[in-house]
Order: C-alpha cells, then sequence, then structure tokens
C-alpha cells in the first residue's frame, strides 16, 4: 500500500523529512506542515501552512487536509504539537489517520518538567533535586540540601529558552523573576497558562559526563532498542557531535522506562554520569536532536514505523546498531526561487 505521511511542525528538521523519504521511496508520499513557511519545506513532496498550533482551528485545519490528501499518518516534530495531537488523536482515527503519538498521560510527564521530576523520582531514578518555589529552595540552600551553582529553567521549557545558572541569592531572586517574564514572551506561554505562578523550577547542577538515549518502542508501545550516545559537544540545547557507546548501565534505565511508559516510537532522553551516578535530567516523546546520531550509527526508526504501519515484519537490521561511530552535525544552506515581496518571503522574516 502506498502511504501518504504528515510530518508536522517540521521547522528546520530537514534531515528527517529526507529520512522518511529515503525510508518511503516509491512507496508514498511525504507531506510537511509548519506554521510558517521553513527550510524542511523543500524536502518534502507536498507542503502547507497550517494554523498555529492553539488556534481553534488547528485540528480542523489537519483533519480536512488528511482528508483532502489521503494522509495515513501523522508525525509531528515538536512537543507542543505532541500534547495538542495526543487529545485529539480518536477523531483522527475515526477519519482513519494515525497518530503516531504517546498518550496524553506520556506527553504530559515528558511536556510537564515538574511531572518529569516527580516521576523519576517516584520510580527510583537518579534526577537532580528540583523545587518549583523560591522559598522552599532558598530554605534547602539554609540548611544545605541545596547548593550553588544552581539552574533556572522553565517548567514547560524545550530548546534550551530562558535556562540560568544561579551562583546567589540575589541571582536566583532576580533571574526567577526574568524566567517568568521571558516565558510570556515565547511560545512556552502557551503550555504555560495552565500552571501560572509555578512555571519556573530550580534544580541542583549536575556535572559530569553528558549522554543521549533513544528509547525505541514500536506503534503498540513494546520496547524494540535503546541506543546510548556519549556527547562531546552541545549547541542551543541540541546534540552538536556524539558518538554511539555501549552501555549495559543505562540501557537497562533505557528499557524500564520504556516499560513503565509504553511510549509510542522514540522517547529521547538526557542523562548526566557524574563519575558515581547517571541521573536523568529530561524525557521528550518525539524525535530528538539526538536521533541524527543514531541514524548515522545504523539505525532506521522511519523505516521500521513504516513498516509498522503497513503491519510489515520489521528487518532486525533497520533496528540494530553500530557502536563507535562518531558523527557531528554540520551548517548548510537551502535555498527557494520566489518572487520578491511574496507573503511567504514576510512569513519567513517574522521568525
Amino acid at each position: 500500500m502506498k502511504l501518504h505521511i504528515l510530518l508536522t511542525s517540521v521547522g528546520r528538521r530537514g534531515y528527517l523529512v529526507k529520512y522518511f523519504k529515503d525510508a518511503l521511496g516509491d512507496g508514498g508520499k511525504i507531506y510537511a506542515a509548519n506554521s510558517i513557511k521553513c527550510s524542511a519545506f523543500v524536502y518534502a513532496d507536498q507542503t502547507v501552512i497550517t494554523p498555529l498550533i492553539y488556534d481553534e482551528k488547528y485540528i480542523k485545519f489537519l483533519k480536512d487536509y488528511c482528508i483532502d490528501n489521503n494522509i495515513n499518518a501523522i508525525i509531528s516534530l515538536f512537543d507542543i504539537d505532541l500534547l495538542m495531537l495526543a487529545k485529539h488523536k480518536k477523531e483522527f482515527v475515526d477519519i482513519g489517520v494515525t497518530v503516531i503519538v504517546s498518550s496524553e498521560k506520556v506527553i504530559e510527564i515528558c511536556n510537564d518538567k515538574w511531572k518529569t521530576y516527580k516521576f523519576l523520582k517516584s520510580k527510583g531514578f537518579y534526577t537532580p533535586d528540583t523545587y518549583i518555589n523560591v522559598d522552599e529552595a532558598l530554605k534547602s540552600i539554609a540548611y544545605g540540601t541545596l547548593q550553588y551553582p544552581i539552574v533556572l529553567k522553565p517548567r514547560w521549557g524545550m530548546g534550551s529558552i530562558a535556562v540560568y545558572t544561579v551562583e546567589n541569592d540575589l541571582e536566583l531572586r532576580v533571574l526567577y523573576e526574568k524566567v517568568e517574564n521571558q516565558i510570556k514572551d515565547t511560545y512556552l506561554k502557551f503550555e504555560s497558562d495552565s500552571t501560572m505562578g509555578n512555571n519556573v523550577l530550580i534544580q541542583e547542577k549536575v556535572r559530569g559526563q553528558e549522554y543521549g538515549m533513544d528509547i525505541i518502542n514500536d506503534l503498540k508501545g513494546e520496547f524494540q532498542i535503546n541506543v546510548v550516545k556519549k556527547k562531546y559537544a552541545m549547541r542551543s540545547g541540541e546534540t552538536d557531535c556524539a558518538i554511539t557507546v555501549q552501555d549495559r548501565g543505562l540501557e537497562k534505565y533505557g528499557e524500564k522506562i520504556s516499560t513503565l511508559l509504553k511510549h509510542i516510537g522514540n522517547l529521547d532522553v538526557d542523562i548526566i554520569y557524574d563519575g558515581e551516578k547517571s541521573y536523568i535530567l529530561d524525557m521528550n516523546a518525539r524525535f530528538g536532536g539526538g536521533y541524527p546520531f543514531t541514524h548515522a550509527a545504523g539505525v532506521d526508526l522511519p523505516r521500521a514505523i513504516i513498516a509498522w504501519l503497513n503491519n510489515d515484519k520489521c528487518n532486525e537490521e533497520w533496528l540494530k546498531v553500530k557502536y563507535n561511530v562518531f558523527a557531528y552535525k554540520d551548517i548548510s544552506i537551502t535555498k527557494e526561487l520566489i518572487k520578491y515581496g511574496d507573503n511567504e518571503i514576510k512569513s519567513c522574516e517574522k521568525r
């Protein structure tokens, strides 16, 4: 069966569009959607500009687009979009569209970093001590149970927006307010509306070697494989350079998380090893910025997803990692010839 797959909120993830196109071959088309014209559009078979995710017309727009273009499956590449699609998943099922997204509960655990912390603590994982109240954090600092430097970050944060390292009480109070104000000026404000007054996390700063891990489940939430990557460089909150490694301890972490969450597809996890313990920092229920390193090491999740959608057997080679593969991200330019003054140019200039 020829598949029509819609990737939403594609932004600058052109490599993922290409991965899916390569995996699909002549077996269908890849459609790309975003709220403004973006670089990833260049690689798709067909593109569409959507309403903003929190626009009341967004879901209806996607459903109509799916019907008009015989879309079989939707995959989102953006955290906020995940929650919206999870909430409306049944509506898409009713029109014959598979939305490859985890349950609403799983998305909330991953998107809400306070819930992430509480989930990890309750399940026995090491994770940095975290507070959601300035006074409580200051009490712990006074008692010596929390020590500077500490980290401030948005509760619903992503992409390292408004993340600060704090060295003293004065910085804590000043930067706490700064983070609150910055949240109001970014797209983080949408999810933050539901937790007004409790949107900034105060977190123990853990030092050590950073790792990324892709925990891959099938479309039924069954565990398939872990891919552990040792990070060598970061840029704007994303992995810039990494090597795939075999680490049985971290792999067991991944298997346990998979069993507990039963997430769908990829779960991107950030970890720091301080020399004694491995601390889980974040979990993202989507293709993360570290997935290209997994792909470079021989794992082809897009190809596996296509097989699962077609109810075909997944070739074990598609989910088999090669260790000691060292890879880098590069900067490239995409271009498209359009008339000057086009509304689409203006939309790009607003970014």
